[in-house]
């Protein structure tokens, strides 16, 4: 089957043809068009990311189906939420209208369970059974993955997601958006000095019975910051110390959480995804953490950690091969729960 794919979800304009079958697919092409503009207002502004997509959607597509080689496809999938509703309505539209005319298959998908796939496409190991940690600007969830379809929900953040975290930490300390990368920089050539933050809902006397055993929250922590760097005597002497401390007590918090997940389940894969899976440091201190003992740990590239249509594509694929189709009055949602959910 060939596949169409359009992600509308944020500031990400992205189209993405796929090839395939299962777990043996082939990307024949993919495009994302990031809107920069946002970068000036630190932080995206809906109605400016709706009408960038609507003057983006129709170039961006035409150039994946012309790099993929031909303009043929079996079916379309496209996301439907969670993300911002105008923008979602953009690609949902587009992607409707498109599948009517030429008379192929129209499937809804879930943001989320895109960047559950998304690992796969580049590591034919990144497959079910394993745990996931799903952790982007909107985001921040941690799965037990028994098979594609079937989700363990053992934990989520009950407040700020990990990427937003990022990025208002970053405007706290001056920094542009989005933040995580320029925190990332800034803490790499930086010691964390006299800062120390407590890791957020990190305790030895947690068990697995209780939800703070796997849930997240970075509010606390994002507070803490707020209060170092008005306590700070020379912002610009302390910001890399406490850009530093900020984010090792984010990852530790965050592979601490994945360990306790995939020692409860026993599973011998750790799967990330989402914006924040780009964070090199994590990637490393997530790898450190499981360094011998069996348990692989798969990251995607940048090019798939962040919003694309590849992704999409490839959650699309799995639910067209299961017989789902959409109906023509599919429509976009800014929340929706992730589907394939089963009882932890």
């Amino acid at each position: 089957m060939r596949l169409l794919a359009i992600e509308t979800s944020c500031d990400e304009t992205s189209a993405a043809v796929l090839d395939g079958a299962g777990d043996e697919v082939v990307l024949r092409s993919l495009v994302i068009l990031s809107q920069d503009v946002h970068a000036i207002f630190g932080g995206v502004v809906p109605e400016m990311a709706s009408r960038a997509h609507l003057t983006a959607i129709v170039p961006v597509v035409e150039r994946a189906l012309m790099d993929a080689g031909g303009h043929g496809f079996d079916g379309v999938a496209v996301t439907n939420g969670p993300g911002l509703v105008g923008a979602l309505l953009v690609g949902v539209s587009y992607a409707k209208a498109l599948a009517f005319a030429r008379g192929v298959p129209v499937v809804g998908v879930h943001h989320m369970e895109g960047h559950l796939f998304a690992t796969a496409l580049e590591h034919r190991g990144a497959v079910p059974p394993f745990t996931a940690l799903l952790v982007s600007g909107g985001h921040t969830l941690l799965l037990d993955v028994e098979r594609w379809g079937r989700y363990r929900l053992l934990g989520r953040t009950r407040d700020d997601a990990a990427g937003e975290a990022f990025d208002k930490v970053a405007k706290l300390l001056g920094l542009p958006y989005p933040g995580g990368p320029h925190i990332e920089r800034l803490a790499a050539v930086s010691h964390s000095g006299g800062f120390h933050f407590a890791r957020p809902m990190l305790r030895r006397d947690q068990t697995p019975d209780r939800p703070d055993f796997y849930d997240f929250s970075f509010s606390g922590l994002k507070t803490a910051v707020l209060k170092a760097v008005h306590a700070s005597p020379n912002l610009d002497g302390d910001r890399g110390a406490i850009a530093r401390a900020f984010q090792d007590a984010l990852v530790d918090t965050l592979v601490a959480k994945t360990e306790r997940a995939a020692r409860q389940f026993t599973r011998r894969r750790v799967v990330l995804g989402g914006g924040v899976a780009c964070n090199a440091t994590l990637v490393a201190a997530m790898r450190e953490r499981f360094d011998g003992r069996g348990v692989e740990v798969f990251a995607p590239s940048p090019r798939l950690a962040t919003d694309n249509a590849a992704m999409i594509a490839r959650a699309g694929l799995f639910h067209l091969e299961r017989g789902e189709r959409s109906a023509l009055d599919l429509s976009a949602f800014a929340t929706q729960p992730l589907p394939g959910l089963v009882a932890a």
